[in-house]
């Protein structure tokens, strides 16, 4: 159960570079993009908390949610968009899911999370075949879509984190209900308004109502059951469904190396999903 609701997280995080594209086109700039992400997103989120009545957040841990706004709405969405304009979808891609080696990485550190033998094979070929995916397409490096794509990669990391240490006080809309209008307000400053037309509406309303809120739910209903470096490698699908969608929307293919890549995610997929030898 928990690797089906990170395998529908992973399909509609694969169509944020596609649909972000066709705003792009509609005259919007990246970070006007991810802005309304987060504002249309957020009365979701808000009325799912109040029909659920959780909306409160204890104080002690309001600072440490709020400053997480900052860091995993204003950051995280910025940056990859940022990539996304600038060195290309695919590239950004596979810069984002450096995720799961930071996450291996902050786990073992923080909560002791052990990586075993499997886990790192699992985790060499994911990080292995999203690079080929990416670097099959048709981006092309630029030195700061590189940076904004590793910046991306850190702080989505981050998420991984965050989830393990709140999840199990508060419900995933009420953790989003104070996430995203911080997350909006910190990119408010870097922001030149252009005209909202209805393409561009309809692109960012998608975003946030299946990319944003319905993604966010099945994730972290997933995370409740799953590891954070396991779940981190299964919703590594997310660039094997970005280059699906980008075939049958604009008849890109990707070249041998780029569906070797997939089938390397795939098979590290299976790996995290075949179960442990009982010791």
């Amino acid at each position: 159960m928990g690797a089906g609701y990170l395998f529908l997280a992973a399909a509609l995080w694969g169509l944020l570079g596609p649909v972000a594209r066709l705003a792009f086109e509609a005259g919007l700039s990246p970070l006007e993009v991810a802005f309304y992400r987060a504002v249309l997103a957020w009365p979701l989120f808000l009325l799912h908390a109040l029909l659920r009545g959780r909306l409160r957040v204890e104080g002690k841990d309001l600072p440490w949610v709020l400053l997480f706004g900052l860091v995993g709405v204003s950051l995280f969405y910025g940056a990859y968009q940022l990539a996304v304009s600038r060195a290309g979808a695919a590239l950004a891609s596979v810069l984002l899911y450096t995720a799961p080696a930071w996450v291996a990485l902050l786990s073992w550190a923080l909560f002791r999370e052990p990586l075993g033998g499997r886990g790192g094979v699992a985790l060499l070929l994911t990080l292995l075949g999203v690079w080929l995916v990416g670097w099959g397409g048709e981006a092309r490096p630029d030195p700061w879509g590189i940076l904004f794509g590793l910046l991306s990669g850190f702080s989505y990391a981050l998420y991984y984190i965050f989830g393990k240490v709140f999840l199990p006080r508060y419900e995933t809309p009420t953790l989003f209900v104070y996430l995203l209008p911080v997350g909006a307000l910190g990119l408010l400053p870097f922001l030149d308004f252009h005209p909202l037309s209805w393409p561009a509406l309809g692109a960012v309303g998608f975003l946030a109502l299946f990319s944003t809120y319905g993604a966010y739910l099945a994730y972290y209903a997933g995370l409740r059951l799953l590891s954070a470096t396991r779940a981190s490698v299964l919703a590594t699908l997310e660039p094997v469904v970005a280059a699906g969608v980008a075939y049958l929307w604009w008849g890109e293919r990707l070249p041998l190396w780029g569906y070797l890549g997939a089938a390397l995610i795939l098979l590290a997929v299976l790996l995290t999903l075949a179960p442990q030898r009982p010791r």
